[in-house]
């Protein structure tokens, strides 16, 4: 007969196990569910986890559109609101944890050092991210942009026939830095040039044809055609120290008839042949003997003839008489800071060709042959970047073969120039130097004055746009005459040009020339004009097509003494 004992074991049991199943209700509320895949018995490391380069696979055997997993609204039910986490046994955190916002790199707020990335030898850098303001880029063409044209599959012509590249020259090969891209190139039919050895040679020759309506450049004009021969050489070193750089240009002019002899009754003051031929070289030189002293040469020539309607030129020529003027410069370059001196002596001769009159007589010219001696000095500073005044002063001494010339005159003389200016260079867009100063000479004979007068000298390029440049040129000189009773020629030169790009091969050229000829001594000045209009056609880098116009004017306060012409010409260019 059961006592009270038995009783109250039986319900001590029915509690104890009771509190567990209570306890384990309690905890599968928090709890969901893992759903059944493959990977869980799959044999690979952490197989919790789907690797990346999965595929799609069945997570479950319901795969109806009324999936269980589903809402009644098509929402899966995974993002539906779950309950708050408990909170029974944590201990509450309040704000942000520190450092929780910190990039990849650098410090957090509590100054630890983020973990560097670190990037095999030769492997690309990713860019950093552009700040504020930059562009967005653009869009690509494909199916996302109506306008652009949608390719369904490539052409032929990206696949075929095409031989096979590296993969260092394609430059796609693992770890391989990216190339830089090449320079933009300014002048794309511009001549390329060879390399002979470490110079840089560029060559060409232009060949013209034309019309010229008063080549003898007389009152009443006579027309000729002619035909121009003009080559070209160009070499400059490449060294890293040191530079050596020569320029030759020349041409040669001739004429397809002969002027008269007589012109209105009396003896032409042009010759009869009036072929000519000119030539410019020089070749400059440069020791670097340390960082801020240079050595520098120079070795020049000049071959010409005087401008034809020039008092200059005797009547009754059979031909134009040459001239020849060969000299050269040695100076020092020295720099202290932006402080740089310059100074040099030079040496110049120069000598005319005898006169061959059309009687078959011969006319000495030896009386016109001189010597210059001469020094000149230039001092300079760095005042902005780009900015560059200068100060310089040249002074010389000519020494005549003959000391009096054929009319009886000594013209041996000592004369210089002073000038100031400043050089530009901004950005490319203005470029050169320009300077005003004053020129004077003083002759030996009493009976010659002296010659004076405003000095300028500049050479300007102005780049207005990417297709239009504009380049200022003026000159100064004073210069030998044989007229009697005139000390020399102060000459004044000023010239405009601009040019612009039609198209990259097609170049339309416009260009001013304005000069002035004073014959200090007996009153006469002369003016000049010159209009010339060029258009380039550039059908290749090697090959050039050009055609000229231009309108030449004289004129002169001396009766009988002003001219004008006219000359068209076209031909090719042949450069490399």
């Amino acid at each position: 007969m059961p006592g009270p004992a038995t009783g109250r074991r039986e319900r001590v049991t029915l509690l104890r196990a009771a509190l567990p199943c209570l306890a384990l209700i309690a905890i599968s509320s928090s709890l969901r569910a893992q759903n059944l895949t493959p990977d869980l018995l799959r044999p690979v490391p952490e197989n919790f986890l789907v690797p990346q380069d999965s595929f799609p696979r069945k997570t479950s055997e319901n795969t109806s559109g009324n999936s269980a997993d589903a809402t009644a609204d098509g929402q899966p039910a995974d993002t539906k609101q779950q309950p708050a986490p408990s909170r029974i046994g944590n201990i509450p955190k309040y704000g942000l944890p520190a450092a929780s916002g910190a990039a990849d790199a650098g410090f957090d707020s509590l100054n630890r050092t983020r973990k560097q990335l670190k990037f095999y030898p030769g492997q690309a850098k990713p860019k950093p991210s552009p700040g504020p303001g930059t562009p967005a880029p653009a869009a690509n063409k494909g199916p996302t942009n109506p306008n652009a044209r949608v390719r369904i599959s490539p052409p032929p012509s990206l696949t075929a026939n095409r031989p096979p590249v590296s993969s260092s020259m394609a430059g796609n090969a693992d770890g391989q830095p990216a190339r830089k891209p090449l320079p933009v190139d300014r002048d794309p039919f511009g001549a390329v040039g060879d390399y002979a050895g470490s110079f840089l040679i560029k060559s060409a020759v232009e060949l013209r044809g034309g019309y010229d309506t008063n080549p003898g450049r007389l009152p009443q004009p006579i027309g000729a055609p002619f035909w121009v021969v003009a080559p070209e050489f160009l070499a400059v070193s490449d060294w890293e120290r040191h530079a050596l750089v020569a320029d030759l240009r020349g041409s040669f002019t001739g004429y397809g008839n002969s002027l008269p002899p007589i012109v209105d009754g009396g003896i032409s003051p042009a010759p009869t042949n009036v072929n000519r031929s000119d030539f410019n070289g020089h070749i400059d030189g440069r020791i670097d003997v340390t960082t801020d002293t240079s050595i520098t040469a120079q070795a020049r020539l000049r071959e010409g003839i005087d401008n034809p309607g020039s008092p200059n030129i005797q009547a009754g020529l059979a031909a134009y008489p040459v001239y020849v003027t060969f000299g050269s410069t040695i100076g020092i370059d020295q720099r202290f800071n932006r402080l740089e001196l310059s100074g040099g002596a030079t040496f110049d001769r120069t000598v005319y060709q005898d006169s061959m009159l059309t009687d078959g007589t011969i006319a000495s010219n030896a009386d016109r042959a001189y010597n210059q001696y001469g020094g000149i000095g230039r001092v300079s500073y760095d005042l902005l970047p780009g900015v560059k005044p200068f100060v310089e002063a040249e002074a010389d001494s000519r020494f005549h073969d003959q000391f009096l010339d054929n009319s009886g005159y000594a013209r041996n003389s000592t004369g210089g120039y002073a000038k100031g200016g400043t050089s530009f260079l901004f950005s490319q867009l203005l470029t050169g130097e320009i300077a005003v100063g004053f020129a004077e000479r003083n002759y030996a004979d009493p009976r010659l004055g002296q010659l004076s007068g405003l000095l300028t000298s500049s050479s300007l390029t102005w780049t207005a746009t990417p297709l239009t440049t504009a380049k200022f040129y003026s000159t100064t000189s004073i210069d030998e005459t044989i007229v009697p009773g005139v000390s020399g020629v102060l000459t004044h030169t000023y010239t405009v040009e601009v040019d612009h790009d039609f198209r990259r091969w097609l170049t339309a050229v416009g260009k001013f020339t304005y000069g002035t000829y004073d014959y200090q001594g007996d009153g006469r000045f002369d003016k000049t004009y010159s209009i010339e209009g060029d258009l380039i056609y550039k059908l290749t880098r090697n090959l050039w097509i050009k055609g000229t116009l231009r309108r030449d004017i004289l004129n002169s306060n001396v009766p009988l003494a002003s001219s004008a012409s006219t000359v068209v010409m076209l031909g090719v260019r042949v450069q490399n």
